[in-house]
């Protein structure tokens, strides 16, 4: 059974919040407020913040940063992952994977479907990743974003979580790497 080993101490994640979107702006991003309040509440670190344009090189590019910079361990982004002509997080995501994590996805919808029936298909929520970082992308409500922390991402984002998580393996991420 899954649990929380209250036996380990706690290890801090450092994270970068992205919200996509070419309508928000820092008053407006309830959903980018929603990720900060959720992983600065369970202990985590904010290292950096952003509101990137629906724009598929905008969104690689700034990926591309953070994937370079060893303050930053995990991006969570929100927004774009719909079906219009101007969603286009995933392929910016899937641009820069080097390994994905299926399951995040499947799981992701699985655990929506639950709330919100087969509508929960119309996300493409995914996760990989890249350069040592973990990657995932999420819908833009605020109650996707809960949703995405609360029943998935605080348990993989917690050194305690059992039997296994995330951060166990982060220093293992680049052993293929020269």
């Amino acid at each position: 059974m899954s649990r929380i080993d209250e036996t380990r101490p706690f290890l801090p994640v450092q994270i970068a919040v992205m919200t996509v979107s070419d309508t928000r702006d820092p008053a407006t991003d309830k959903s980018g407020d929603t990720l900060v309040e959720r992983l600065t509440g369970a202990g985590h670190v904010l290292v950096a913040r952003a509101i990137v344009k629906d724009d598929q090189v905008a969104i690689t590019d700034q990926l591309r940063a953070w994937i370079s910079d060893p303050a930053v361990d995990v991006v969570i982004s929100t927004g774009g992952t719909g079906l219009t002509g101007r969603d286009v997080t995933p392929e910016a995501f899937e641009g820069v994977y080097e390994k994905r994590i299926d399951g995040f996805g499947e799981m992701f919808r699985t655990l929506s479907y639950a709330k919100i029936g087969t509508s929960s298909l119309q996300s493409r929520a995914t996760g990989g990743v890249a350069g040592g970082t973990y990657l995932f992308a999420l819908p833009g409500s605020p109650s996707a974003c809960r949703d995405g922390w609360d029943l998935i991402l605080q348990y993989q984002l917690d050194n305690r979580f059992r039997p296994c998580n995330l951060v166990e393996i982060m220093p293992r991420l680049q052993e293929h790497r020269p």
